[in-house]
C-alpha cells in the first residue's frame, strides 16, 4: 500500500459542520445497531429462559444484527459512508478514504453511540 494514500487531515476538520454532521450519524447509527441487536438477544432470553444458545436462539440474534446493521448503514450511508465499526473506519482511514482527525472523531462517535445503547438497554430492561 502506498504511504502517500494515508492523510492526516487539517485539525480543522475536526470541528467543521460536515464532519460534526457524519459523527452524529456515526453515533446514531452505532446506537441503533447495538441496542437492536443486544436488546432483541436480551429479550429472546428472557422470553426463553435462556433458550439464545439454541439453534433458533443463534439464528434470531444473526437476523437482529442483521436487521440492525441494515437500519444503522441505511440511517448513515448518505452522510458518513455508513461505517457503524471501527474496525471498518480504520480500514476506510488505511484506504485512503478518509483522514485521519475524520477517523478519530467517527471513532469517538461509534463508541460512545454503543456505550449509550448499552447503558439505554440496561435501564429499559432493568438491568437485565
Amino acid at each position: 500500500m502506498p504511504y502517500y494514500e494515508i492523510a492526516v487531515g487539517r485539525f480543522e476538520e475536526a470541528y467543521h459542520p460536515s464532519a460534526l454532521k457524519a459523527a452524529l450519524a456515526e453515533f446514531i447509527s452505532a446506537l441503533i445497531f447495538v441496542f437492536a441487536g443486544e436488546g432483541s438477544g436480551i429479550a429472546y432470553n428472557y422470553i426463553t429462559d435462556d433458550g439464545a444458545t439454541t439453534a433458533a436462539g443463534l439464528i434470531q440474534a444473526s437476523l437482529a444484527h442483521a436487521f440492525g446493521l441494515f437500519v444503522g448503514v441505511s440511517v448513515s450511508a448518505n452522510i458518513s459512508g455508513g461505517h457503524v465499526n471501527p474496525a471498518v473506519t480504520f480500514g476506510a482511514f488505511l484506504g485512503g478514504h478518509i483522514t485521519l482527525f475524520r477517523g478519530i472523531l467517527y471513532w469517538i462517535a461509534q463508541c460512545a453511540g454503543s456505550s449509550v445503547a448499552c447503558l439505554l438497554l440496561r435501564v429499559s430492561t432493568g438491568g437485565l
